[in-house]
């Protein structure tokens, strides 16, 4: 584990500079263009608004794109093995409870490989934060399909179109007992910025979903442009849940929906864990 430099070592008083590794780490290994820099400061900009301290803030990463994102922020940080970042972060949170554990992840890390680890977290409603990148390709490895590649969509390993079924990531979620999911994009940035204070402040397993483009890949394959046109479909077919309440079936065709999607109360894993022990040693 990397941990975090000392507060006196800050070299600006901007909130993204402060947090960021900026000496070591950089230029950044993303497309120009991609939407997982937009996510990297949403996080930031989250940890900053609710006042953890960078020692008090764990972030876990497994391999891909998006799972580079913790090598450039300067918090204590853990970067593993493909699709294992969710069972790292669980010997973290279960090891160092008052620690606030982040997972960053991708459709095909937490999707694929990574899928038992998320499904079985859900349901035990660790508490954890994942936010889950989603582009619906595997972008590092070479523009493979993934759990998230929609239905009939093009990909390296899919010339003719994808033949499966895609995850719904918040509706795997739910079926498997998260207590809190939202989703948002890479375009509603503000959007994004509360619902990852919401996930922060949940206690429980919380999902963020954030809807990001590939245009390298998925854009390309499927000629859907470059980032600046993917940004604009995200606009132009996101619909926030609260609105979509109110409105008829014909309206939100075309549409999914973005915001908090689900919210419940729920006993939390490590609070239950300490709970046993101590009734054990009585």
């Amino acid at each position: 584990m990397v941990e975090a430099t000392k507060p006196e070592d800050k070299q600006t008083s901007d909130v993204t500079h402060q947090y960021l590794r900026t000496k070591k780490n950089f230029p950044n290994v993303w497309c120009p263009g991609c939407g997982i820099g937009t996510v990297m400061g949403s996080i930031i900009r989250s940890i900053d608004k609710l006042g953890y301290k960078k020692n008090e803030v764990v972030l876990v990463s497994g391999i891909g794109c998006s799972s580079r994102l913790p090598v450039y922020c300067d918090f204590n940080t853990l970067h593993t093995t493909h699709g294992r970042s969710i069972a790292f972060a669980s010997g973290v949170k279960v090891a160092k409870p008052n620690l606030k554990v982040i997972v960053v992840t991708g459709d095909g890390d937490c999707l694929a490989i990574g899928g038992n680890h998320f499904i079985h977290a859900c349901r035990r409603n660790i508490d954890l934060t994942v936010i889950l990148i989603n582009n619906q390709i595997y972008g590092m490895t070479g523009g493979q399909c993934s759990p998230a590649t929609p239905n009939l969509a093009y990909a390296t390993t899919a010339p003719y179109g994808n033949l499966e079924h895609n995850f719904i990531p918040v509706d795997l979620a739910k079926g498997a007992g998260a207590s809190y999911i939202a989703r948002s994009t890479v375009y509603h940035v503000q959007q994004m910025d509360k619902m990852i204070v919401g996930a922060l402040q949940k206690k429980g397993f919380s999902l963020v979903e954030a809807i990001s483009n590939c245009h390298t890949y998925y854009g390309r394959l499927n000629k859907e442009g470059d980032a600046v046109a993917m940004l604009k479909w995200m606009k132009e077919h996101a619909m926030s849940a609260k609105v979509a309440k109110n409105l008829p079936p014909e309206k939100l065709e075309g549409k999914f929906l973005t915001g908090l999607l689900w919210d419940v109360e729920k006993p939390e894993f490590c609070e239950e864990y300490e709970k046993l022990i101590q009734r054990l040693q009585k």
